[in-house]
């Protein structure tokens, strides 16, 4: 997004006045409900890019160079018709309003996508496991999914069933550190110490993942933690007949 944040945000401010001013010459013979849904048309050009900002500028831009070049008295920013006024309302608001809804279907296909590359992660996972290969080589495969599922800076793993004191990621994707639970979506997972993620199958414990997040704030929501309990969950059931044959940190 950054990327392309900055010419989005130039084009939210200028685009609007382009196109009034292109309008100006046929103004007294233009109905101005057709200005203003050709305006509205740049709004959601602007908005499909999915920066919040440039979308509330551009509609904002829209309503007040819709006032200025295309309703009486021209090139100033009176108004004298109340369906002038109406329109220029109504063009500020739907433009506001279509900004939002892009939003939000750019967030919902962004979310698709994250959930078909967790579903992916989970079935090659699977597969692995299936398939009866290394179990140092599916605990290494999960250690990278685990980073990139939770935003986090590292995992490693520690065969055993020792338990103890750390912060832990529950089987039900709760973090709790001894008997509170922890608001991971608000204050993220802890950076000042490790994470345990319990690796069992059967109900017995057969080692623990150690989560690091020191370097910045991860915040996983649910779906995240519940797709990281599922891939320990794997290393459990390959742990059921073949032990790691190095350590994995």
């Amino acid at each position: 997004m950054e990327n392309y944040r900055t010419p989005v945000l130039t084009a939210s401010v200028l685009a609007p006045p382009a196109v009034c001013a292109l309008l100006t010459p046929f103004r007294a013979h233009f109905d101005n409900a057709n200005a203003a849904l050709l305006l509205v048309v740049v709004i959601v050009a602007v908005a499909v890019f999915g920066i919040r900002l440039a979308g509330v500028i551009a509609a904002v831009s829209s309503a007040v160079w819709f006032d200025f070049f295309l309703t009486v008295p021209y090139d100033s920013f009176t108004i004298n018709s109340s369906n002038d006024v109406e329109q220029a309302v109504l063009l500020l608001v739907i433009g506001i309003a279509v900004t939002q809804i892009a939003i939000w279907g750019r967030e919902q296909q962004a979310k698709a996508s994250r959930r078909a590359g967790y579903l992916d992660g989970v079935i090659t996972t699977s597969q692995a496991v299936a398939a009866g290969g290394s179990t140092d080589d599916l605990i290494d495969q999960v250690r990278a999914e685990l980073t990139a599922v939770l935003g986090i800076d590292g995992a490693k793993f520690v065969a055993g069933s020792k338990q103890t004191q750390a912060p832990r990621l529950n089987p039900d994707g709760s973090v709790t550190r001894g008997s509170h639970v922890l608001k991971v979506e608000r204050d993220g997972l802890p950076t000042n110490a490790e994470i345990e993620l319990t690796v069992q199958h059967a109900g017995e414990p057969r080692g623990r993942f150690l989560l690091t997040a020191a370097s910045r704030i991860a915040r996983p929501d649910l779906e995240q933690r519940l797709v990281a309990v599922a891939l320990a969950d794997q290393v459990g059931a390959a742990l059921a007949t073949q032990e790691p044959a190095r350590p994995h940190i």
